[in-house]
């Protein structure tokens, strides 16, 4: 046991120094000094050959059991034999035994041991890859085994394709076939047929969008993407009916609140999920409405057909919509927009909508003119922020100074909707300059400043209406309305917008400034002496008048004789025809005049109103006859002296002269009146008994007091009694059905007058 152990280390020290060797052998190797130890290399493989010699007899019996386990060799042993140009130990004494040799001797390496074959040899394929399109082949014996081959297998996809490669290949080259010629009919039910299936697909998508539209913004985009469609024979009914499915979509599904732009910092921020779905909500709608305005906007103004134009001038391809079809879209996109800003006026784009429409409201085309103008005044009269008015009327503003004041009269007309009651007085706003001059230190500034974001932080959180932004913004409206109103007194009198500047000062009369009175009843004056004024234009000039007088201008020294000289001689044109429209102005122009100055009114001129009222109620329908019944009564009422008109005596010189245009001197006390006394048979019940209570001088209580349905202003009973509707008020009761007992007629004594009276009778025809 002994010796076998001195053995064993000699053999590892030996070892060692092979190893060493081996390591300098390679070290050489690498820096190309090799050449001149050559002797030394091969002394040292002949002492390599005499070892294996010696330990071949030991080695033959352990080659079995170390055949196939490489892993378990000695690594001293396996660094020794992995000398460069010899193979590993085991594989080597394999080799050896099996074929009875007792030396080694040189040999060189295999092409499967250099890796040539190898790396020619085919791969095998993975686990996950398909073996469906590959096809098996007679498979390859070698002396490492046997390999199989595989062959990929063509697809009928790929024959398609190459299939049709040819044929595309083959109809460029050859020349286009014709194509089959369809018939009108034909032509016709195709054309229904896709129709249809364009018309379904267009409702599941709405539905759906509209059922959940948190999770269905892909199919809404899909929808818009259909407006751009040009490829079907039904393009343009296609484009009608995404254009009205999207706007109904749109006035579903739009909340109300401004949607705010998120901010890049906001979008890399980590969220919740809810929010982050209400948020994708939120920007996909904004995206989706955005491109849908974006076309609307191209029909309105047009852009469609100049692009296409344009893309057939440079030679692109393109589709030119009919001038008939292009003029229904424009209209609907209109309507679309219009029906936009109506519904949502606070949602987001509503500049751009208003930036776009305005225009329009002047254009020639009457339908898209009138929808534009119906919209503005819509918004006028809904908007109670004052916010969307404000743009509305800055825009006109500008449009109506660029284009000269040459604009058609129903854009003026539109002001006539704003409902603004209070303003800012001037006082308050030198309240305000005196305020902003007060000396205040630093701190108290920032005091202030802080007072002023937190007075601002609780409005938006009691989310209502300030007063002060809304008075403040009305303010600017009545503004921008009266600087039209006045630049078309002073320099275009004679434009068609006169009518419809007067209108608008005699409803907004009262927030006119007492600075501008002087020179306002100048212009008036100068109109009315002109005479070029219609009836209806100076009807609006007096109610203008008198509204300035009965507020803020009671303070003023200003006789306005002429302007009831011109109401009197006015009142002559209004009758039951054409003119029967403008009573209500007739009505309020009175009720200034007379009944907001009693005590500034002269008795003739009483007298002389009071009979011509009495005139006209005999020429006005059924309501307008009651109207002036109850100005009248109220005369009576207010002026004890209308008595005179009740005597049979005259009261003075003169007789009364009605053709007269001075009401001062037409002696209207020497008249009565009998109007009353017609009115008494008129076939209406409440006009009768309007008739009945002023003939007996319109006593309060007692006999032939005014039933309490009765007792209302003028405009009320105008309003009630009207007959737009085609029926009385109170309705005309049914007849009875009672039958009278017919009465026998006395016969004559004699029967020769009998019979003579049956003959005349006879004789006279039905």
């Amino acid at each position: 046991m002994k010796k076998l152990g001195k053995k064993s280390r000699s053999k590892t020290s030996k070892t060692s120094q092979s190893k060493l060797a081996n390591k300098n052998h390679n070290r050489l190797a690498k820096q190309g000094k090799l050449k001149k130890r050559k002797k030394k290399d091969k002394d040292q493989q002949s002492q390599n050959e005499e070892k294996l010699h010696q330990n071949s007899g030991k080695l033959h019996s352990q080659v079995e059991h170390y055949s196939g386990e490489e892993d378990q060799l000695n690594p001293e042993d396996e660094e020794f034999y992995g000398t460069p140009g010899q193979t590993s130990f085991v594989s080597a004494a394999q080799k050896r035994f099996s074929n009875g040799e007792k030396s080694v001797s040189k040999r060189k390496r295999t092409d499967f041991e250099s890796g040539e074959i190898y790396e020619q040899e085919p791969r095998k394929l993975f686990a996950g890859e398909s073996q469906q399109n590959m096809k098996a082949l007679l498979p390859i014996k070698t002396k490492k085994g046997i390999i199989p081959q595989m062959i990929e297998e063509p697809n009928e996809e790929t024959c398609n394709t190459s299939a049709d490669m040819l044929e595309r290949d083959t109809i460029i080259n050859q020349e286009p076939k014709p194509l089959p010629q369809l018939s009108n009919i034909q032509l016709l039910i195709q054309r229904k047929h896709n129709l249809q299936e364009r018309k379904k697909k267009i409702a599941l998508l709405a539905s759906d969008v509209i059922e959940n539209p948190e999770e269905n913004m892909k199919k809404l985009r899909e929808l818009r993407l259909m407006l751009e469609e040009c490829e079907s024979d039904a393009y343009i009914t296609v484009k009608k009916l995404v254009m009205l499915s999207l706007m109904e979509i749109f006035k579903d599904i739009i909340p109300g609140y401004r949607i705010r732009l998120l901010t890049e910092k906001e979008k890399e921020q980590k969220m919740k999920k809810e929010t982050k779905a209400l948020q994708d909500f939120e920007q996909g709608l904004l995206m989706n409405y955005k491109g849908y305005l974006e076309v609307l906007e191209k029909y309105c103004t047009g852009k469609i057909n100049e692009q296409s134009n344009r893309q057939k001038r440079n030679g692109i391809k393109h589709i030119h919509i009919p001038d008939e079809a292009s003029q229904v879209i424009t209209e609907l996109a209109v309507r679309c927009m219009c029906e936009m800003l109506s519904n949502h006026p606070h949602f987001n784009y509503r500049n751009n909508i208003i930036a776009v429409l305005v225009p329009l409201m002047n254009k020639h085309n009457s339908v898209i003119s009138d929808m534009v103008c119906q919209t503005s005044s819509k918004v006028f009269r809904e908007d109670k922020s004052g916010e969307v008015s404000l743009e509305i009327v800055r825009l006109i503003n500008k449009m109506v100074k660029a284009r000269d004041f040459r604009v058609q009269r129903k854009v003026l007309d539109t002001f006539l909707a704003l409902k603004i009651k209070e303003i800012d007085a001037l006082e308050d706003l030198e309240e305000n300059k005196k305020k902003k001059r007060e000396f205040m230190s630093r701190r108290e500034r920032k005091k202030r400043k802080k007072m002023a974001n937190l007075e601002h932080e609780l409005l938006e959180t009691k989310a209502t209406e300030d007063k002060k932004k809304k008075v403040k913004l009305h303010t600017e409206i009545i503004g921008a309305v009266f600087l039209i109103y006045f630049k078309v007194l002073k320099g275009f009198r004679k434009s068609t917008l006169l009518p419809s500047v007067l209108e608008g000062l005699a409803k907004f009369s009262h927030l006119i400034n007492i600075d501008f009175f002087d020179d306002l009843y100048k212009v008036f004056n100068e109109l009315i002496e002109s005479e070029d004024l219609t009836y209806r234009e100076s009807l609006h000039v007096i109610l203008t008048a008198f509204t300035i007088l009965s507020g803020q201008g009671s303070a003023l020294n200003i006789d306005p004789l002429k302007f009831y000289t011109h109401m009197y001689n006015t009142l002559l044109h209004v009758h039951a025809g054409c003119s029967s429209e403008d009573l209500p102005l007739v009505i309020d122009c009175i009720d200034c005049m007379m009944n907001r100055r009693k005590r500034l009114i002269s008795q003739q001129r009483i007298l002389s109103y009071t009979k011509r009222l009495a005139t006209l109620s005999l020429q006005q329908m059924p309501n307008g006859t009651i109207a002036f019944l109850g100005l009248i009564r109220n005369f009576m009422l207010t002026y004890k002296y209308t008595d005179f008109l009740f005597d049979n005596e005259s009261q003075g010189s003169g007789i009364y002269l009605p053709e007269l245009p001075e009401p001062e001197h037409c002696h209207a006390h020497n008249t009565m009146l009998w109007e009353i006394s017609s009115l008494k048979n008129h076939y209406h019940p409440a006009i009768k008994k309007y008739a009945v209570h002023l003939g007996k001088m319109a006593p309060v209580s007692g006999e032939g007091q005014l039933p309490i349905q009765y007792k209302k202003p003028p405009r009320d009973l105008y309003n009630d009694h009207s007959t737009e509707i085609d029926v009385f008020n109170p309705p005309v009761a049914e007849k009875s059905t009672y039958k009278h007992k017919s009465k026998k007629m006395k016969m004559f004594m004699q029967e020769d007058i009998t019979d003579m009276v049956v003959q005349v009778l006879s004789s006279i025809p039905d």
